[in-house]
């Protein structure tokens, strides 16, 4: 949600013309300029002065879009900076609408891309002075965010982006996760080498890395992230089988130390698969909502159309499928070999398959598909999915 806020005449139309083009804009504007309208359109008045007003819109909105004097909205929002990583996007658009301009928060807040849009409604010169976008490099901070990844810490943040916009030796070690994190067609600036492993990529020395992995680094690797950010993509599907009533605590106790012996990153887990009589248990929908993570479930003919190890006429009696984790995992994975088969731990059991994206690239590249149904890699369609 975004605050839209004038103070002047000519503000007041701009701001009204965005609260109705722009998704999401609420209009707030001096009651000096009332049109008598404004109750109807959804439009907040003020009186006094705006100063007072920012502090409530600041705490409130994701993006403030201020309709006022650049060198004002600095000095009122300067006592309400907190952290970048929590303040909005504030964009200021000068009173004819010739310019707009992102202030703050312009990567983690969104201030750029709200710039562009608005921008676009008002005919406006977008003005966006973030070295990574004028340059058209990569943005550390935002690097994977539209594929859900996740920094494992940001503390490095600053000094790698110092070394990309700098165009110091910069390398990017991929070892999971979405492919298509450059835009098609655009060469990497010159600066940035991709490596398929740490270990390649410490041998050339770089200034700095982006290390994007669902794996827990080795002693011998950690040193990669003395100026690096390592990315958790989400990457790993966990196939999970429980009787009835099993706790969360329980589950989700297996689900950690699982992973913790696969050395695989909890922060990369994407879903939790299952058959849908489990669908309505509420150990597995707590662990599941305590971490964000999906929760498919399938048919038990959709999970017999499954090739798995270990058929269970004993699970096939009691849920009429012949597997649970295994199938499941495979199903929303795609994955033809498994992470951990499966794996039995008191009321619980589980099955991990990793999404393999660059294998699907590959495939695509050469014009075909993998011998599994990549299909079922779009999560809002795996649960329908049948075989």
């Amino acid at each position: 949600m975004y605050a839209v806020v004038a103070i002047t005449k000519h503000g007041v139309e701009i701001a009204r013309r965005l609260g109705r083009e722009l998704d999401g804009a609420d209009v707030y504007y001096t009651e000096k300029f009332a049109r008598g309208d404004e109750d109807r359109c959804g439009i907040r008045l003020f009186s006094g002065n705006v100063k007072a007003l920012l502090p409530e819109l600041f705490a409130r909105y994701d993006g403030l879009i201020c309709i006022i004097s650049l060198g004002a909205v600095v000095r009122m929002i300067a006592p309400l900076l907190k952290d970048k990583k929590t303040d909005p996007a504030v964009v200021v658009i000068d009173d004819k609408a010739e310019h707009a301009i992102s202030v703050l928060s312009g990567h983690l807040g969104g201030a750029n891309e709200l710039t562009r849009r608005v921008a676009a409604i008002l005919d406006a010169r977008p003005v966006i002075t973030t070295a990574s976008d004028v340059q058209q490099t990569i943005a550390v901070d935002l690097f994977g965010r539209a594929f859900g990844w996740e920094w494992e810490s940001a503390d490095k943040l600053t000094p790698v982006s110092a070394a990309v916009v700098n165009e110091e030796p910069v390398a990017v070690v991929q070892e999971s996760g979405e492919t298509g994190w450059w835009p098609e067609g655009r060469p990497l600036p010159k600066n940035i080498t991709v490596y398929d492993s740490i270990a390649l990529a410490m041998a050339a020395r770089p200034a700095a890395a982006l290390v994007v992995t669902h794996r827990l680094l080795e002693p011998e690797e950690e040193a990669i992230l003395q100026n690096g950010v390592l990315y958790r993509p989400k990457v790993i599907a966990l196939g999970i089988g429980c009787n009835r009533g099993t706790p969360a605590e329980e589950i989700e106790t297996v689900i950690r130390e699982t992973l913790a012996e696969l050395r695989f990153s909890i922060k990369s887990v994407k879903a939790v698969c299952t058959i849908d009589l489990k669908k309505d248990e509420p150990g597995l929908r707590e662990v599941v909502g305590k971490y964000g993570w999906e929760l498919v479930t399938y048919t038990p003919e959709q999970l017999n159309e499954v090739s798995i190890e270990a058929p269970s006429e004993t699970v096939y009696r009691y849920t009429g499928a012949y597997g649970v984790s295994e199938p499941a995992a495979k199903l929303y994975s795609g994955a033809e070999t498994m992470a951990l088969v499966k794996k039995k731990s008191g009321n619980v059991t589980i099955s991990v398959a990793l999404v393999d994206h660059q294998a699907k690239a590959r495939m695509r590249r050469k014009g075909g598909e993998a011998c599994g149904d990549w299909s079922l890699l779009q999560p809002e369609a795996a649960p329908a999915k049948q075989r």
